[in-house]
């Protein structure tokens, strides 16, 4: 494993920002990193990144433990932080040549010329920070967390603030580097860990509730409930299905349809046959609905908070 997250706790004063989280992270996963806001997910990153000192627990990086005092290992870390941190009166050359500099890099020239290829500031490069765009701001971002060729990139909210074309231009770069590096990002745009991800870690009031694929997340399974569409050839009481089921919700849907709602880990689709059969009646289509992230997003965070 590339990163390995282990029992990570994290308090300030009276407030537990971190409690117990774990998991880990394969090299090539590209990996979304979703919570509300104060959920944790920066003071996570910046305990990864070796920033900031837990108070328990242990990150593992290519098998080394991060330590706050081991500025080597950071050499192995890219990290872009939420409020991207640069010096806008210097030439983004400038400010490259610094940060290699920093890095103590062979052949700079070179390293500064792939990073500025690999963002697209090409074009843009002879200006000064403080004269770019948002968009161009963040690419700048991302240039000075590769130019040392990381294994392990850390991105916090690497897209806040941009607009569409931006934001396209981004998440493709951001999908081109996780061929050959671990990537773990956070943010709040759905669509973008729909697009790219391959994984969702979800954590609210510092705690990890869901770890899966995205597929997983949108079918479900990680809520342990689920959704179908089931229509029947004649009437059938709401009353029977809600004694006879598992259900949690009944959602009328036509004259003879429905929408339930299960309220266990059950899959509702063998016992739907099996209520058939029971009450004479027959299913004329059932379908498993898949949901939005937002709102499977919206059903992980707030049964937490009830």
């Amino acid at each position: 494993m590339s990163v390995i997250i282990e029992n990570i706790s994290k308090s300030y004063g009276a407030q537990k920002a971190l409690d117990s989280i774990s998991f880990k992270l394969a090299k090539g996963e590209l990996v979304g990193f979703l919570g509300p806001n104060g959920a944790g997910k920066s003071t996570l990153m910046k305990i990864i990144t070796g920033y900031l000192a837990a108070d328990s627990g242990s990150v593992m990086i290519e098998g080394n433990v991060v330590r706050p005092e081991d500025h080597q290992l950071r050499t192995h870390i890219g990290y872009l932080p939420e409020h991207n941190p640069l010096y806008t009166d210097l030439y983004i050359k400038e400010y490259l040549e610094m940060v290699a500099g920093f890095y103590k890099l062979d052949q700079r020239i070179k390293r500064i010329t792939e990073a500025i290829e690999m963002t697209g500031l090409g074009l843009e490069q002879k200006k000064k920070i403080g004269a770019l765009s948002k968009g161009y701001r963040q690419r700048v971002g991302l240039a000075q967390a590769l130019i040392h060729d990381p294994s392990v990139l850390i991105l916090d909210e690497p897209t806040t603030g941009l607009d569409p074309n931006q934001l396209e231009e981004i998440r493709a770069l951001i999908l081109r580097v996780s061929q050959e590096k671990t990537v773990l990002f956070s943010t709040h745009i759905m669509q973008e860990v729909e697009a790219i991800c391959s994984r969702v870690l979800v954590i609210n009031r510092g705690k990890l509730i869901a770890d899966g694929s995205v597929d997983e997340f949108k079918s479900r399974k990680l809520t342990k409930n689920q959704q179908v569409f089931v229509e029947f050839n004649q009437a059938v009481k709401e009353d029977l299905l809600n004694s006879s089921l598992p259900i949690g919700i009944v959602e009328k849907n036509g004259l003879h349809s429905f929408l339930l709602t299960s309220s266990g880990e059950q899959d509702l689709r063998p016992l739907l046959f099996d209520f058939a059969v029971k009450n004479n009646v027959k299913i004329l289509g059932m379908n498993e609905q898949q949901s939005s992230l937002e709102g499977i997003f919206q059903q992980l965070t707030q049964t937490v908070l009830k």
